[in-house]
């Protein structure tokens, strides 16, 4: 099995969630669940963000041809159902079921198409910036996917390749830092962030500067690299009491 991991960074626009993400950089959205066959599509999301994020988020759900993942950009006739299965100050959970019409296209009906079947979709909205994960079989022809999907989705929509990973348990080690689970775009931004320099004393480079050089807001930047050093931190923090555990028996 292999991992293909690419993103699509939604023009403005285009999109209305995206445009909601754009305004509300501090706001994302991960799959929690996710299925597709050749006639419909159901799934459910989890976003977090501030209340007044979430509530623009509510209002581009009521777009249903869009957040069904549709790339069809004019109204495509889908029977769409949205609903809202949890609702707190920072978090929403929706769900969202859509029938097909001949003219209905979309991501995983792309895939099912050119990869077959049995794939499994893992999704993460952040900002324009739309990634998606994708676990197929080692003879999927991903090149032919790929240039498919370029076609369904035009010129308002970039599209960039991000790794294609082989899927090997044997070469997985039980010692796999906190940067191995965080999402890739938190990854690159930390990864920018300490060679540019960021992190040293003096700084080689300030926020501002470094969120120009990677072509994103500030304001997003500074929201990716807090919530990985949060997570690299609760690590360090963990792994340092389980020695100490450890060492006290």
């Amino acid at each position: 099995m292999r991992e293909f991991v690419f993103a699509l960074e939604y023009e403005p626009g285009t999109n209305p969630v995206a445009d909601v993400l754009a305004e509300h950089p501090e706001t994302s959205i991960r799959s929690l669940s996710y299925h597709a066959t050749e006639d419909s599509l159901w799934r459910v999301d989890r976003a977090e963000g501030s209340p007044e994020a979430l509530t623009a988020l509510e209002d581009a759900y009521a777009n249903a041809d869009y957040f069904a993942d549709c790339l069809v950009k004019d109204d495509c006739g889908a029977d769409c159902e949205t609903q809202v299965l949890d609702r707190s100050r920072d978090e929403l959970v929706v769900y969202t079921y859509w029938d097909r019409t001949d003219v209905c296209t979309s991501v995983p009906h792309v895939a099912l198409e050119y990869l077959g079947d049995g794939l499994l979709f893992e999704t993460y909205r952040e900002g324009r910036r739309y990634r998606w994960r994708i676990v197929l079989a080692d003879d999927a022809s991903i090149h032919d996917f790929f240039d498919a999907l370029g076609d369904e989705v035009g010129e308002c929509t970039g599209m960039e390749v991000l790794r294609v990973t082989e899927l090997d348990p044997d070469r997985r080690t039980p010692d796999a830092g906190a940067d191995d689970t965080l999402p890739v775009e938190q990854r690159e931004a930390l990864s920018a962030a300490v060679e540019a320099g960021y992190y040293e004393t003096p700084r080689r480079i300030e926020l501002s500067e470094l969120a120009d050089r990677l072509g994103i807001p500030r304001s997003t930047l500074s929201y990716r690299l807090r919530r990985a050093e949060a997570a690299l931190a609760t690590t360090f923090v963990s792994e340092e009491a389980s020695i100490e555990q450890l060492a006290g028996m």
